[in-house]
């Protein structure tokens, strides 16, 4: 039986849709070049290197190690210059203040210092690597450094990438660093389209090779995870039983790259990535580890050996800021989509994460909780208050009965619109109107307000999710963040508290935790 071709391959710029009649996902139409690293490779998965990197030094750091040690870390640190002059596009509509947000990268590129070994034990003797980032994660934390959110963005988002027009997101910096001849050119167009993407202002970037990863889980030794069910994959290579199993690095770096035969494909491959940053943090923190020097050691360097950062990211300040931060505080979450469909650019199938960018301002407030200007506001008089609706629910005449809903309360209306499918029913809002968008959110329960500055006024997105315009219990006040939309379902997971002053939002794993 012919074995079905491997998914896992990265996407080029050769690949991407930006040129008309270039190849696609290995697929290549009339006239087109084969894709660059099509050829005599062994395809690689997606692996979590950096989250797995950047975890482990913070949390070695935070527990006292030598300052020594730590100069020998950041000696075998590579510096570039990834942080883009402007700080993005999505400056405007930073949400988060001072909170400290990192961009963690993973790709499958091969360091220098990689030795034969390392290379065959990986199965890569013969593969060049590529530059497409597989694997990014945004580091969020507050400036309290009390938690941590993994914030997991799939490769194949489809998104708008700065210059190119709509790629997957993996795309960005190899577009960029082939246009600008260097790394942090690559570095910087990656950042700038997940800042536009989130709104988020990334504060330092970090990425770490495959070999980083390896070497990480190497120094930890062995990592115990565990399973509803059986898990076989010819492709990953993940053989496992149900129950608890002991893995040594190789089988960690399967048991992190499977997507076949898992329901969700690559959205559930991120519940593998993030449940297992969570049983490394636990180890990390074991005394098993804290307490051994020469273990504290090995993890160090095998971090720094295949780091490369932005030159403004202090990781001594950094670990002192989270040094109470603990596994339990660790969450994690999934950008919003709506499904992952395939799409048809210059003629040939590609096969994308679809984002629910509409969705995305309330998936964001709901991990950093709302501006200080929103919770302090008092809601206005209705009668005072100017609102549009528009509406992205599908259901026809929706936006025309929410519309006609509120001015029967009291509010001044616009006349309907419509809008993208969105899942999220969203009240927008210019910096400014907190007070009118809080009157109008009280009437519409579940829904988020979220400042933006697309909008000049008061506007009601109506999602998929069935939020309706109801009175509000005269007792109640109106809720500016319900949880997040989190990663796909997994058992054992402890779900955020809805206070967004208390446990941010995501998805934490407890300790003993199965998965499927």
């Amino acid at each position: 039986m012919r074995r079905p071709p491997e998914r896992d391959e990265p996407t080029t710029p050769d690949e991407g849709p930006a040129a008309a009649g270039v190849a696609l996902d290995g697929m290549t139409g009339a006239g087109s070049a084969a894709p660059r690293h099509a050829r005599g490779r062994r395809r690689r998965a997606v692996v979590l290197p950096a989250a797995a990197g950047v975890l482990a030094a913070l949390l070695v750091l935070t527990g006292g190690y030598a300052t020594y040690s730590y100069n020998r870390f950041v000696g075998g640190v590579t510096h570039i210059d990834a942080i883009p002059a402007s700080g993005g596009d999505s400056t405007d509509d930073d949400v988060d203040g001072v909170a400290q947000n990192i961009l963690l990268v993973g790709d499958d590129h091969r360091p220098d210092n990689a030795t034969p070994e390392e290379l065959a034990l990986l199965s890569t003797e013969s593969d060049g690597g590529a530059t497409n980032t597989d694997t990014m994660i945004v580091l969020h934390i507050p400036a309290d450094g009390s938690s941590a959110t993994l914030i997991s963005m799939p490769r194949d988002s489809y998104v708008e990438i700065p210059g190119y027009g709509e790629n997957k997101l993996n795309a960005a910096y190899s577009l960029g660093k082939e246009a600008g001849g260097s790394d942090a050119a690559g570095a910087q167009l990656l950042i700038q389209t997940v800042q536009n993407l989130t709104g988020l202002t990334m504060d330092h970037y970090v990425r770490v090779s495959l070999i980083g990863f390896y070497r990480v889980v190497d120094a930890l030794g062995p990592v115990e995870v565990c399973l509803n069910q059986a898990a076989v994959d010819s492709f990953s290579g993940v053989d496992l039983p149900a129950g608890v199993s002991t893995l040594d690095a190789k089988q960690s770096l399967s048991f992190v790259r499977q997507r076949h035969g898992l329901p969700g494909g690559d959205l559930d491959r991120q519940v593998r990535q993030q449940y297992f940053l969570s049983v490394e943090a636990r180890k990390i923190l074991s005394a098993g580890t804290l307490l051994n020097p020469t273990k504290l050691g090995s993890v160090l360097d095998a971090v720094s050996s295949s780091m490369e950062t932005d030159s403004g990211l202090n990781f001594l300040q950094l670990a002192n800021q989270v040094k109470n931060l603990r596994p339990e505080n660790v969450r994690s979450a999934t950008i919003p989509v709506l499904g992952t469909p395939t799409i048809y650019v210059g003629g040939s199938a590609l096969s994308i994460v679809e984002v629910d960018k509409g969705a995305m301002p309330a998936f964001i407030q709901s991990l950093v909780g709302p501006p200080q200007a929103y919770t302090d506001a008092v809601a206005a008089d209705p009668a005072g208050v100017q609102v549009t609706v528009s509406n992205a629910s599908g259901v026809t005449g929706a936006a025309t009965t929410a519309t006609e809903a509120l001015a029967a309360a009291g509010f001044a209306t616009g006349a309907p619109t419509s809008g993208a499918a969105t899942a999220a029913t969203v009240v927008n809002y210019p910096a400014g109107q907190e007070a009118q968008a809080k009157a109008v959110a009280a009437y519409l329960p579940g829904a988020v307000a979220v400042a933006s500055s697309q909008v000049t006024g008061v506007t009601v997105v109506l999602g998929s999710d069935g939020v309706a315009v109801q009175a509000p219990a005269a007792s109640a006040a109106p809720s500016a963040t319900p949880d997040a939309t989190e990663s796909p379902e997994a058992p054992a997971a402890t779900e955020a508290a809805p206070s967004p002053t208390s446990t941010p939002a995501g998805t934490s794993y407890a300790a003993g935790a199965c998965i499927n």
